[in-house]
């Protein structure tokens, strides 16, 4: 599905990324993952044109992403949580989620029906202002936004920052609903142990270099990786 190779990029003189390399495939849940300010972020905006690729290659079902518009990403089948939720704050909930709706691979699985039953508090608050939501409702708004895209990959960063624990239960039961579903994943956060239960791979990054990629099962029987690059 997704195939990252050897991409790098740039903000100005600066090269932010070296050489990233790694796979999202059908179905399968991903992590990036490591510690803050480690271009977890910068890789996300590499792929969806938010950061002009310097070299590399970036392909998602066959197209290449490498040079284009972040909306022909988006219409190719990559669907955006992005950090900070960055929900529209003076729509509505409904009104969020219909801005984003479409059906381009022959039906739309994701409607806004479906969508509150996936996330029941927004079918409540339907009618509220999106800044008139809590953290925990924005994210959810900005995943059922991502959603009514009908995504064939979902990539969210920063899945669950500065939510409460409980919040941050629902969401990774979210997350652990859309896999069963057979939605592909690409997810960036910091709660390892969460990450590990739901993932299949995950891509360890420092200072904007793939250093390690494995299992859950593989990256729990490393504790030399966790200490070196992910603690603290």
């Amino acid at each position: 599905m997704l195939t990252v190779e050897n991409l790098a990029a740039s903000y100005g003189p600066a090269q932010v990324l070296f050489d990233i390399s790694f796979s999202v495939k059908d179905g399968e849940v991903v992590t990036l993952i490591g510690r803050n300010g480690m271009g977890k972020t910068t890789t996300i905006f590499a792929l969806m044109g938010l950061l002009p690729a310097t070299s590399g290659a970036a392909t998602f079902n066959g197209l290449s992403l490498v040079g284009l518009p972040p909306y022909t990403i988006a219409q190719a089948g990559i669907g955006l949580v992005p950090e900070g939720r960055q929900i529209f704050p003076t729509l509505s909930v409904e009104e969020n989620l219909i801005a984003t709706s479409a059906s381009r691979f022959g039906k739309a699985q994701w409607t806004l029906s479906r969508v509150y039953d996936f996330f029941p508090s927004l079918a409540a608050r339907k009618s509220n202002m999106g800044n008139e939501l809590s953290g925990g409702e924005q994210q959810m708004l900005a995943i059922g936004r991502a959603l009514m895209t009908n995504p064939k990959l979902l990539i969210l960063d920063e899945a669950t920052e500065g939510l409460a624990p409980k919040i941050r239960t629902e969401i990774w039961n979210c997350l652990i609903k859309l896999k069963q579903e057979g939605q592909a994943i690409l997810v960036v956060d910091k709660h390892l142990n969460a990450l590990m239960k739901i993932a299949d791979n995950h891509v360890v990054i420092e200072k904007g270099r793939v250093v390690w990629t494995g299992s859950s099962q593989a990256l729990a029987a490393d504790a030399t990786v966790k200490q070196r690059y992910l603690q603290v």
